[in-house]
Parts: C-alpha cells; structure tokens; sequence
C-alpha cells in the first residue's frame, strides 16, 4: 500500500511538471472562469454573490477535466503509458496519480479564482471545513470523470468532444445558475446524475445557503461515490486496451 501511494504520488507530480503546470495551462484555467464570472456578474450584479459557489464548482469542473481528459490519451498515443505500464505499478496506482495530479490543479486554479472573487467581492465562508472537504472531493470526483472520458476514447479531439458531451449539460441542469427544483420534472432525474449537482449543493451549503439536494455529509458521499465509479471504469477499460 505504501508502495502504491509511492508511485501515486511521483506520478501525479510527473504529470503535474510535464503538462499542467505550463504557462499556457495556468493562464488558460484562470482565464476561463474569470470569463464566467464577468459574463453572469454583468447580467445580475445584484443577485452575483449568490452564484459564486455554482462558479466555484465549475472552476473545480473545468480545470480539472479539461486537461485530465487528455493526457492519458495523448501518452497513449505517444506510447508513453505502455512504458509507464512496464514499471512495476498496477494500473489502478497509474490512474490514481493522473487522477490526483489533475484534482491539484483544479484546485490551484479555483483557489486562484476564489482569492480574485474575494478580493473584488468580499463575501464569508460559513463552514470552511466543508468548504475545503466540497472541494477537495469535487475535484477528485471531476478529475476520475475527465479520466474516464480519456480511457474511452483513442483520439486526443475525441476526448474533449466527449467531455463537452459531459460537461456542457451539467452546466444548466446541476444547479449552478438555476436550482434544481425550478427545472421541468423530466430534466430533474438527469440533475441527480450528475456529480456537479452534489458539487454545487455542498459547496453552497459551506457559504451558508440552505442545501436543496441531500445534506452536505451525503452529497459528498454521493460525490466520493462517482469518485470510485469512474475510477473502477478508467482501469476496467485501460486493461481492456492494453491487452
């Protein structure tokens, strides 16, 4: 087990220095929620701090996947997994690592995010321990997702057509601009599907607002859940394709 944890670890922090934390990468991450939160501040400044957990999240959402959805596939296609492969380390710790490497930098980008919004809108976390726990297991859960959509997929545009598939839904029907309860009943089911509903509950609950799903502790089960479910898809597909 320490062993696993071990080569977890070197393999997150290879990822991290090889891909994510480039210049480009980082301006790109930071870039892009601030033009989410400029976009939906000028439509409603009024109602705007409402809607900084739901920007959190999908901070948390797009810095993870956005890479995580295509390293694997670009070192497959480089053949720089197959010789990852040949180390003696399970596919799970390999898929762990990249998965714990994209979650730091959606983290790193939504703290950059968090200390901009703070800045310019002063506001108060409530309960700062189910903060951090909301989004620690948010980017892990968002991470295993961009992880998935990776494995299944052979081409590096592939992957991100895939996680757009997944992506762009979740940003209307996962409560982050619109509470659930205001969709049509049809659409509420598809809601409750996707991890970034149980993201944006929880990390709203931390700021102090009523929890709309499931208390805070069981979102992030549910969240911990999808976590070890695409995790547990990742590395059944990944053997599937090494064979």
């Amino acid at each position: 087990m320490k062993d696993a944890l071990r080569a977890a670890f070197f393999i997150a922090l290879k990822d991290m220095k090889t891909y994510y934390f480039k210049p480009p990468n980082i301006s790109w991450g930071i870039l892009f929620p601030f033009v989410f939160v400029l976009a939906f501040y000028l439509r409603n400044p009024v109602d705007f701090s409402s809607l900084i957990p739901g920007l959190l999240a999908l901070s948390l959402l797009f810095g993870t996947t956005s890479m995580e959805a295509i390293v694997i596939t670009f070192e497959r296609m480089t053949g720089a997994m197959e010789r990852l492969m040949l180390y003696p380390v399970s596919t799970l710790t390999i898929l762990a690592g990249k998965i714990a490497g994209g979650a730091l930098f959606g983290i790193t980008v939504t703290a950059v995010l968090l200390s901009g919004l703070f800045f310019v809108f002063p506001f108060t976390i409530v309960n700062p321990l189910l903060f951090l726990a909301s989004a620690v297991i948010s980017a892990l859960a968002f991470s295993a997702l961009g992880a998935f959509v990776s494995v299944a997929v052979k081409q590096v545009f592939e992957a991100q057509t895939l996680a757009n598939l997944f992506r762009f839904p979740m940003i209307f029907l996962s409560g982050v601009f619109i509470p659930v309860s205001a969709l049509p009943p049809a659409l509420r089911p598809v809601a409750y599907a996707m991890p970034l509903t149980y993201s944006v509950d929880s990390l709203k609950a931390s700021f102090g607002y009523r929890p709309e799903i499931l208390p805070p502790m069981t979102s992030l089960a549910v969240l911990l859940l999808f976590t070890v479910a695409f995790l547990a898809l990742s590395v059944k597909i990944m053997k599937g394709r090494m064979v």
